[in-house]
């Protein structure tokens, strides 16, 4: 039995999405910007897909502009928005556990001679609107921070730095990707001048996205060619991703609620189990102020990377917060900004619940993964050693 927790990851395309993709991958192939009826097909697919993104986060349809998924979204918010602008110092602010789409855009934008601050976060997880306000320079063109993180879950108080960014007059993007579809989501209530998606994090299809631009905010495109996007985003669309995007976006809302709480009762219970089950382990981050589906668990003593493995030789899928950079496993920065030694984040998992996910497979996860942990601690040299929280 394969019991997948990993959909932070990736989801599988949802069957009713497939079903919406399918006639522009064959009959209605036309290209949405040729005026034959061919075209003009593929048009009213991409317009209706427009509304329904739109309808998801409480925008305008004419407020979206589709991408190739979230990172080309966080791109274009990011050097759409500073790279036009024409103070002769520039500044952003971000926080220290953003997802690396916007990390690296602000290092490539620090290259550029643009000055960013990276806010810390507390133990929690969590970013203090204040300090946001303490960061702010009269220079500050943009401030970027995620809704809710991919590793961890947290939850930010983006309505609360909202309100900063309107009182000082700064555009505010705010990265979505894992955030939508688990919680409701109102940009006008939020205060964003910009918000990304991506459409493999919503039971679409990976290659798509959107990024939700305000009406009246100066966006410069990040490449060129065609008038596509409102002069946004240039190139042919997506047809047969955009209108997946459209009906996952209409599923997302429809299941939204039901999701949360079936979802956040199966993470509780599985997280509860682990915990009862097994000394030495410890949620990651805020236990209240996180996205239901998700849980990332400190195991003392046991590597994360050989935990993953012998987890997935047993039909368990999960994700380590580590990323593999030129042959050495490195500490997530996100479980390092709150507070986690390094060996203490490599030994750390990350498990994500989706709408497939049942009660037996939950069941069957809190079955198998006491005795691999505990077997990996008999093997781990890290067993002998001193024990952060045992």
């Amino acid at each position: 039995m394969n019991i997948y927790l990993d959909y932070n990851a990736t989801t599988p395309v949802d069957p009713a999405v497939l079903t919406a993709m399918l006639p522009f991958l064959a009959e209605n192939f036309g290209n949405a910007n040729s005026i034959h009826s061919a075209g003009q097909r593929a048009r009213a697919a991409v317009d209706a897909a427009r509304e329904s993104v739109a309808g998801l986060i409480g925008a305008k349809s004419s407020e979206i502009v589709f991408t190739c998924g979230g990172t080309e979204s966080d791109n274009l918010a990011m050097f759409g928005i500073v790279n036009p602008c024409d103070q002769p110092r520039r500044h952003v602010v971000t926080t220290a556990i953003e997802h690396h789409a916007v990390l690296n855009a602000a290092q490539a934008l620090e290259k550029q001679g643009v000055d960013v601050t990276y806010v810390p976060v507390g133990g929690d997880g969590i970013v203090d609107p204040e300090e946001i306000r303490e960061a702010i320079r009269p220079e500050t063109v943009l401030i970027s921070v995620m809704l809710a993180n991919n590793e961890i879950g947290t939850i930010q108080p983006v309505e609360e730095i909202g309100r900063v960014a309107a009182e000082e007059d700064i555009y505010f993007h705010c990265d979505a990707v894992q955030a939508a579809g688990k919680l409701a989501i109102d940009v006008r209530k939020l205060g964003v001048d910009l918000l990304s998606i991506s459409g493999h994090k919503l039971y679409a299809a990976k290659g798509v996205g959107a990024l939700y631009v305000r009406a009246g905010t100066e966006l410069g495109p990040i490449f060129y060619g065609g008038h596509h996007e409102r002069d946004r985003r240039p190139g042919t669309e997506n047809v047969p991703g955009i209108a997946g995007l459209g009906k996952a976006a209409e599923l997302a809302a429809e299941y939204l609620a039901s999701s949360a709480i079936r979802l956040g009762g199966l993470r509780d219970r599985f997280e509860k189990s682990l915990l009862n089950a097994l000394p030495g382990v410890k949620v990651n981050g805020s236990v209240e102020h996180r996205v239901p589906n998700t849980c990332n668990l400190f195991f003392d003593a046991a590597g994360g990377e050989a935990l993953v493995i012998a987890l997935d030789l047993q039909g368990v899928m999960c994700s380590s917060g580590a990323a593999c950079s030129s042959g050495a496993v490195e500490p997530s920065h996100v479980l390092t900004a709150i507070g986690l030694l390094p060996d203490q984040a490599r030994s750390s998992l990350r498990f994500s619940l989706g709408r497939p996910t049942t009660e037996h497979e939950i069941d069957e996860a809190i079955r198998i993964i006491p005795p691999v942990v505990e077997r990996l601690r008999a093997l781990s040299p890290l067993s002998a050693g001193a024990s952060a929280i045992r």
